[in-house]
């Protein structure tokens, strides 16, 4: 206890979050995990300040910059870059962190800025900050890139595909905060609990952290979980009765419609494997829930869950292990590749296939600076071959779940038209799988395009088409 005390009074939880900025070559959400285990004796408020700052002034950064280039005789993109990271985390606390006294921002700016090696530089750090101060209640913004933080590249390709009022309610929705999701898994059989059991246990827990816990809208098994930050310490954690998967997620597999399948096919109680290959698979929540509902059909099945990356598929067979489940296996695998010896074999299969990620920027705040129109293209094309692929695996009769993580007709709904009409597949409608309250007119054609702001869940698009028997 004493040296975690000793340890405690030398972390300066500002400091971390700068050189946690000036990081690079690393995925922020990765920089997180890796901060917050690393630190993991400091207490909960101040792994929430960390990692808040962090996040916060990632995902604010356009609107920093221009806030500190109204007031600033050096603009942002000539600053020093420990200069630039100090001076925009210090507007985030100034603009967004109530709790932080606007003097206390400013002065430990000036702290930073000297431990850093620039003290020639404290009064130009502290006299911008202080005039930001002065007139931080009379900010204007002077469009909506600049008032969300989000390239207007972006902002014009949302604002032609979903209109003006639409595209605000995503900006607004992405910055809101998003709760962690987890699924609680109603197969005692191999949790060894009954899932209202676990549900009541791990609430428990996370009440007497401080922390949140409370059922989605959308489906029984989902709780949104905040003010908490080691899912792994909580109880059961070990026994697999509960896995980390976004609603959208799950909501992608219950469109698949596995139930109705298994039904159709008179599969129930026979002999015959149902067989499930998921092309894209990492992190596997989606194979988890596909194999979860399987177990309760009452039918032979085996999942076959592929990912291009070793280490991801380590981390699959991980999870796998540890949620007992039967039947599935986590390998190697290019989605581009054919594998000759399954084409024309499976009931089901997934294509998550990657996207440019615009669905999770509230989640993964550094997307946004990182794609560009260019790459969109390029993953346009990666995804029609994936897809081909994808088809080519589908017995007679078989369906396929196309789905992304992004808000793009280029990646979405022109990739479902030309399924429909160039690859022959007949779109399955989703009425009869999604909660009642996000049906709309496209659920009814087999697609639905999932908004933040409009919807609980990320940014995601959810398709399913059955191939001719």
């Amino acid at each position: 206890m004493a040296q975690n005390q000793n340890k405690m009074q030398d972390v300066n939880q500002r400091m971390l979050v700068l050189e946690m900025l000036l990081t690079e070559n690393a995925y922020s959400h990765v920089i997180v995990r890796d901060v917050l285990n690393k630190y993991n004796f400091l207490s909960q408020q101040e792994k929430s300040f960390i990692k808040r700052l962090y996040e916060g002034t990632l995902e604010r950064q356009i609107e920093l910059d221009y806030v500190l280039d109204q007031y600033s005789k050096v603009k942002t993109h000539k600053m020093k870059k420990p200069i630039r990271a100090i001076m925009r985390m210090s507007v985030y606390q100034i603009m967004y962190m109530d709790a932080v006294p606007d003097a206390a921002a400013c002065n430990e700016a000036v702290k930073l800025a000297q431990k850093k090696g620039f003290a020639t530089l404290k009064g130009f750090v502290n006299g911008v900050l202080r005039n930001i101060v002065r007139n931080k209640n009379d900010m204007v913004y002077t469009s909506l890139s600049v008032k969300y933080s989000m390239p207007e590249w972006i902002v014009d390709l949302w604002t032609a595909q979903l209109g003006a009022e639409t595209t605000e309610t995503v900006l607004a929705g992405l910055l809101e905060e998003h709760p962690v999701t987890v699924r609680f898994r109603d197969v005692p059989e191999i949790t060894g609990i009954d899932m209202a059991a676990a549900v009541s246990a791990v609430q428990k827990a996370i009440v007497a952290q401080g922390g949140t816990m409370e059922r989605h809208i959308y489906r029984p098994d989902a709780y949104k979980v905040s003010g908490t930050d080691d899912l792994t310490r909580l109880p059961y954690y070990e026994n697999g009765a509960f896995v980390v998967q976004d609603v959208s997620s799950m909501l992608a597999v219950a469109a698949a419609g596995m139930e109705n399948y298994v039904e159709n096919r008179g599969l129930k109680g026979g002999q015959e494997a149902v067989r499930v290959l998921d092309l894209c698979a990492a992190p596997g929540g989606k194979s988890m829930l596909v194999a979860d509902l399987l177990e309760k059909c009452n039918v032979n099945y085996a999942v076959i869950s592929r990912d291009v990356s070793a280490n991801k598929v380590g981390l699959m067979r991980e999870n796998f292990d540890r949620c007992g489940l039967r039947n599935t296996s986590a390998e190697i695998g290019d989605a581009l590749v054919r594998d000759e010896a399954l084409v024309g074999t499976a009931d089901i299969v997934i294509a998550d296939v990657p996207c440019s990620g615009l669905g999770v920027i509230g989640k993964k705040r550094d997307i946004k600076y990182h794609i560009s129109p260019e790459s969109v293209k390029e993953l346009t094309v990666l995804q029609k071959q994936i897809l081909t692929m994808a088809v080519s695996y589908l017995k007679p009769g078989g369906r396929l779940l196309f789905s992304t993580c992004t808000i793009n007709r280029e990646e979405n709904e022109e990739h479902f038209m030309w399924l429909r009409d160039e690859m022959g597949l007949t779109p399955v409608p989703l009425d009869d799988t999604l909660p009642e309250c996000i049906h709309t007119n496209t659920t009814r054609e087999g697609y639905l395009q999932l908004l933040p702001g409009v919807h609980d869940t990320d940014g995601f698009f959810i398709s399913v088409f059955e191939a001719a028997i």
